[in-house]
């Protein structure tokens, strides 16, 4: 009978990879433009009521990611990965995931105003 205790397996684990400030970087720097994509195209388009779909894609898919980072990075903490493996990983997930979080309300908000300002916009029109 083999007896492996955990401990034993965790000790044995190797790396995901070997140069984690290109792995931070990357994730990091990515996420940032991809941030400032996302920002731009909200406060441009959300006061006008315009690319209501284009926003709310890029605002789940963003959330999605940081989901998904986040529980790359605590299965590697679990796995027993490294810190230099687990934290370039967690840091960028976990951001991006309160972040999103916190906004949601945020975005649905705006087109909800540019909603109501259109509709009244209209009945001022009318007479």
């Amino acid at each position: 009978m083999i007896d492996i205790t955990f401990i034993e397996i965790l000790s044995t684990v190797t790396p995901w990879f070997d140069n984690p400030g290109m792995v931070g970087g990357i994730a990091g720097g990515g996420i940032g433009v991809l941030g400032g994509i996302y920002g731009t195209v909200l406060g441009i388009c959300s006061p006008k009521g315009k690319a209501k779909v284009l926003v709310f894609t890029m605002h789940w898919c963003s959330l999605l990611l940081g989901v998904l980072l986040l529980i790359g990075g605590i299965t590697a903490l679990v796995s027993g990965q490294p810190y230099r493996v687990w934290y370039p990983i967690i840091l960028p997930g976990a951001i991006l995931t309160l972040l999103l979080v916190c906004f949601t309300p945020m975005v649905f908000a705006r087109y909800r105003q540019s909603e109501h300002r259109q509709l009244h916009a209209e009945e001022f029109r009318r007479g």
